[in-house]
Parts: C-alpha cells; structure tokens; sequence
C-alpha cells in the first residue's frame, strides 16, 4: 500500500473511532441525566446539580467528538479521491505512451484501438471528477436538511412540553444553494464536449 492508501486507511479508522466515542458519551450522557432525575425525584438537589453538569459536560464531549469524526470523514472522502485520481492518470499515461507508438507506426487498426482506450480513460476521468465535486461539495456543505431538524426540535419541545414553534419560525436561516449553477453547469458541459471533439 502507498502512503495515500495508509492514509485513507487511518482516517477511516480514526473517524469510525472517534464515532464509538461519541456513542458511548452519549450513553453516559443519558445515564448522568437518569440519575439527575432520580435524585431529583428524592429531593437531592445539591446532588442533582452535579448530574447535570456531568450531563452537560458529556453532551458537548458528545457533540465534540461527532463534529471532528464528520470532519476526519471529509477528508478521508477527498483523500479517497486523491488515491482515484493518481490511479486514473497512470493508466492515462499508458494510454498516451501506446499512442505515441501508434502515432509513430501510423498503422489505423492500432491508433483506433488506443484511441479506443483513450476514450474509456477520459470517461473515467470525468467520472471521478463529477465524484470528487460530489464529494468535496458534500463534505464542506456545513449542517443538515431544515426540515430535519425543524422535526427533532419539534419532537424535543413536545417530550419536554416547551412550545419553540416561534424560535424556530425566527431562527431559520436562509436556503442557499450549493454547487456550480445552471449556466455554470452548461458552461462545463460545453468545455467539455469541445476538449472531446
């Protein structure tokens, strides 16, 4: 294995480790939280506060934790891409040298079949390239659907019998779309189709 490939393998392993962290302070986090209520309910609130603090302390290892697996992830997603594209150029570079032999020997039969090839290697280029924009414009895409967490927060307020109907009226950010624009898109499709021709 290359170093990129070492890399990849440790990010995703980090990544999946620091995700079962985030598990298990998120079960800590409840198991302060149930005896917060317990000692509450027995009229301990001295202790109850110490719960709490344990709870909330667990809540933002949590969340912590959780942030810098999903960032760990965005990077082994780009070095992913990375180990593709070095792939995809040896095997272009070959292509080239065999048409380089063919050019030189001018026969058509041969200088079809590696045109032939040479096509199959630029469609794969174009491959992971779409893959490597989806990708990188997934990875830095910051947050989650509105809806998604309209719903949770919804779900929360009615567990906790608290109406947030009006914060979150408030607190909604503005929709903006991510990745390359209509005519963006055109633009590199006709780019595209003349480098073909």
């Amino acid at each position: 294995m290359s170093g990129l490939e070492n890399a990849l393998f440790n990010l995703k392993f980090t990544a999946k480790s620091l995700n079962r962290q985030a598990l298990k302070a998120g079960k800590e986090e409840q198991a302060e939280k149930t005896k917060l209520e317990k000692a509450m309910k027995q009229g301990h609130n001295d202790i109850a506060r110490i719960y709490a603090g344990n709870a909330i302390r667990k809540q933002n290892e949590k969340l912590n934790l959780l942030q810098l697996a999903s960032r760990v992830d965005a990077v082994a997603g780009r070095v992913q891409t990375a180990v593709t594209m070095r792939q995809i150029t040896g095997n272009m570079m070959k292509v080239n040298r065999s048409l380089d032999v063919a050019m030189k020997s001018m026969s058509p039969e041969r200088i079809a079949a590696v045109m032939v090839d040479f096509e199959k290697q630029f469609e794969n280029v174009d491959s992971a390239t779409e893959l490597y924009q989806d990708i990188t414009s997934s990875a830095t895409a910051v947050g989650t659907p509105q809806e998604d967490v309209d719903r949770l927060m919804a779900q929360a307020a009615d567990k906790a019998g608290v109406d947030l109907q009006q914060d979150l009226q408030e607190a909604t950010p503005a929709k903006t779309k991510v990745g390359p624009t209509e005519q963006e898109e055109e633009a590199f499709t006709e780019r595209l189709r003349a480098l073909r021709n």
